[in-house]
């Protein structure tokens, strides 16, 4: 009985790892990877924080993907006993299913206790680690995040212009520096330099060391009462750390953050229910794994003829109805609808008593329980049905093999032949089975998500259907590089396991020409990706966030951006360089509200003249903007050379047209190729930080083609995997695909902070994986 413990534990066991595995990287990976690495690349950062970082947001996820792996393991791996008819030779050996239970319980109980220890005491410390490590990081890296002629308004009351940085040891060197107050929004307090020096301060803040510069300040009561005063030097301290958007958890990170003790100890009211309903989740996901366990022991024994897939689509079945009545419960439960252990448990209890239930149909040996569980071969047979029909060549595929047949034989070329297309066959089968089990996988992640939101908003069933229909493209589009990888590496392993590769080779053919129509095929995809973004994929991404909003409670998505208030003005050579700044400005009326206009001197950045209106609008008679209550002053360096109030008057320098302050917000998700690159056109001329857009300009392009590189680089892998089995190949992949998200999140993020080129930053990890790539195939035997 020891060997077999051994033998059961040991196949449950790997199964689980490579479950978890995948899980943790496909949810890990949509919780705002690439914005956490974008805080720790920035150049104050170090290796050590990268880590760090990465630790301490990998606990969280495991909260939720223990279970997970639990169920996984078991359903795989008695699967694959059951279908190998191992299960019904115990069985007959006297080896009974309470035995099963006995021996999967083993690593149940220790997934139990790591799960317990990792949501009762690792998840909150690392919560609480992360927060106080980006509010140190915050300070530390404020002075990179000011980017040369883009508006940084995330100090707080100030809004800083600089027109070229330079960085140094320790500090950072501004050049033509413009710095406006904004304690009183109607009357700011305007700071010019030539020059100014950055150095990192304690408690959060920075020391802006001016040099060569002037202030301008005006009386809120009396505009005739303006004052200017120049100096040399001058020191201002200002705080930083103040912007309230950027997210590195959880929306509920504070609770998350808070230990056992504290949650049980919170004050009656609102927060106490919040703080039950952490406590009670940070213990029922752990005993998750035991009711888990007890429904998957049966269905994974009853898998006779389904195997992997059987236990593959029923983890994601399993995975939706528990997590999905987990979210149903604790969204009441926050709503106040249900008791929080009530709301909590009741996940729980369903499953644990459903899969005392389908114990007691394994031991008296019913047919409902082969009904659950063969979901796996109707799959096949589908699947099967559905190659058949391919081989028999009708409809337009049979029309459409007879054109390329006719195709080949006017070029008189020998590509494809018949193993082409069983190479082909086998790649694509394997390509369309991965890429739908990851879309089935990420689509349940995305509606655990928004559980919470559709219960609380009473969202209509239809709404979310659109919504998650108009969200598969995007997926597809983000999945197929990985999938492919995926493919290439069953596609391969395969043949080679077979020894089918070896034949290949006896009958002449190399390894390069064998695995030819698999990277033509990756090829094809990389075009066919690229169109996809450009001629689809904008327009179902408008349409799923706005479903999103709509789910979300949130009011109807504009891309008008008029609350800008600062923009700088269109630049020309020998004109002098604007800064406009306004209250508020009706983009229908084309009417500004309390309008400033600031005009520096071309080159040396010193401010010559400032105009002022209550209230401007554009007439589009005369062309010009029609100033109203207002005045203008000019300057000559610490003087002021004239003063002139108007009641109506009109500058026809300011050519600037209505147009031009009708600025966009738009994702790069949301628009094509070409409007993006327009639109980086736009915005880079009125002064708006446009290195993430130009970034993902670039991604536009290498994105795709990473389907290629992938398919190169899984070639040598899969050689050297032998016949090792298709575990390894997954393992393998699952390796691969984690290093390349990293290393992509890591140089797009040092992209988007400056820190590299755009074009750098996007086609880095091609050629990185494309060189690895091709150096391993070259060395590999032909």
């Amino acid at each position: 009985m020891r060997i077999l413990t051994r033998y059961i534990l040991r196949e449950v066991v790997s199964h689980a790892m490579l479950g978890g595995a995948l899980f943790t990287f496909v949810l890990f990976m949509q919780r705002d990877l690439g914005h956490i690495l974008e805080l720790a690349v920035r150049g104050s950062a170090t290796p050590n924080d990268v880590g760090r970082i990465l630790l301490y947001s990998l606990p969280a996820t495991l909260t939720f993907t223990i279970p997970m792996t639990v169920l996984v393991g078991i359903l795989l791996g008695l699967g694959r006993l059951s279908a190998d008819s191992e299960v019904t030779a115990m069985r007959a050996s006297g080896f009974g299913v309470m035995q099963f239970v006995r021996v999967v319980s083993m690593s149940t109980v220790v997934a139990l206790l790591v799960g317990l220890v990792n949501s009762l005491y690792i998840a909150p410390k690392s919560t609480a680690s992360l927060l106080r490590l980006e509010n140190d990081l915050k300070s530390s890296q404020a002075s990179f995040e000011v980017q040369p002629r883009v508006f940084y308004e995330d100090f707080k009351n100030y809004v800083l212009y600089v027109q070229d940085t330079q960085p140094s040891q320790g500090a950072t060197i501004w050049k033509h520096v413009f710095l406006a107050d904004l304690t009183q929004p109607a009357t700011p307090y305007i700071t010019t330099a030539n020059q100014a020096v950055v150095a990192v301060g304690k408690q959060q803040t920075l020391r802006l060391h001016f040099m060569d510069g002037s202030t301008h300040q005006i009386s809120p009561t009396d505009p005739n009462q303006y004052n200017i005063s120049t100096f040399a030097e001058n020191d201002v301290p200002m705080q930083a750390g103040q912007q309230e958007d950027i997210k590195l958890t959880r929306s509920d990170a504070p609770m998350a953050a808070m230990t056992a003790g504290q949650l049980w100890q919170a004050q009656p009211g609102p927060q106490r229910r919040a703080a039950m309903i952490e406590l009670n989740r940070r213990l029922s996901y752990p005993i998750a794994c035991v009711v888990l366990m007890l429904v998957g022991v049966p269905l994974g024994l009853s898998s006779r003829r389904g195997g992997k897939s059987t236990g593959f689509v029923l983890t994601i079945v399993l995975v939706f109805l528990y997590y999905f009545l987990s979210s149903v419960g604790v969204a009441l439960a926050k709503q106040g609808k249900l008791h929080p252990v009530i709301g909590v448990w009741a996940a729980n209890v369903l499953f644990g008593f459903a899969g005392v239930l389908l114990l007691r149909q394994m031991t008296i040996g019913t047919v409902a329980l082969g009904r659950i569980a063969s979901v796996g071969v109707w799959l096949q047979r589908v699947t099967a049905s559905f190659l058949r029909s391919r081989k028999k060549g009708e409809g337009i595929k049979h029309a459409l093999e007879g054109a390329a047949h006719r195709g080949r034989r006017l070029l008189h070329s020998r590509f494809p032949l018949l193993l082409d297309d069983y190479v082909m066959r086998e790649f694509l089968t394997s390509l369309a089975l991965v890429l739908s089990s990851f879309l089935v996988l990420s689509v349940v992640f995305s509606f655990f998500e928004l559980i919470g939101d559709i219960i609380r908003n009473r969202t209509p069933l239809v709404t979310v259907g659109g919504y998650l229909l108009n969200l598969i493209p995007y997926m597809i589009y983000s999945l197929t590089p990985l999938c492919a990888l995926i493919a290439v590496l069953v596609t391969v392993g395969g043949l080679n396991r077979s020894s089918e590769l070896t034949a290949m080779k006896a009958s002449g053919m190399s390894l390069y020409r064998i695995v030819a129509p698999i990277f033509v095929l990756a090829a094809v995809l990389a075009v066919g990706l690229f169109a996809f973004d450009d001629l689809y994929l904008p327009q179902a991404n408008r349409r799923q966030e706005a479903l999103r909003s709509e789910i979300k409670g949130k009011p109807a998505q504009t891309f008008l951006r008029p609350d800008r208030k600062w923009i700088s003005g269109q630049e020309a050579n020998g004109s002098p360089t604007r800064i406009f700044y306004y209250q508020f400005f009706d983009s229908d009326k084309d009417v500004f509200a309390n309008l400033t206009v600031f005009e520096f001197q071309p080159g040396s950045f010193l401010l010559q003249r400032r105009i002022f209106a209550t209230s401007a609008r554009w007439n589009p008679q005369v062309q010009q903007w029609e100033m109203e209550n207002g005045w203008q002053r000019t300057f000559n360096h610490e003087s002021i050379a004239t003063y002139q109030p108007f009641a109506t008057s009109t500058f026809p320098e300011i050519h600037e047209l209505p147009a031009y302050f009708k600025k966009e917000s738009r994702p790069s998700q949301e628009m094509s190729y070409g409007d993006l690159s327009a639109y980086i056109h736009d915005l880079k001329q009125s002064g708006f930080d446009t290195m993430r857009l130009r970034v993902q300009l670039n991604h536009k392009i290498a994105y795709p083609l990473m389907t290629l590189v992938m398919a190169i680089f899984a070639v040598p892998f899969a050689m050297m995997m032998g016949k090792r089995g298709s575990l390894a190949g997954y393992a393998t992949a699952i390796g691969m695909a984690i290093a390349y998200q990293l290393i992509a999140s890591v140089f797009e993020s040092m992209g988007n902070v400056n820190a590299l080129p755009p074009m750098l930053a996007a086609w880095s990890v091609d050629l990185l994986f494309a060189l690895g790539g091709t150096y391993l195939l070259l060395r590999t035997p032909t």
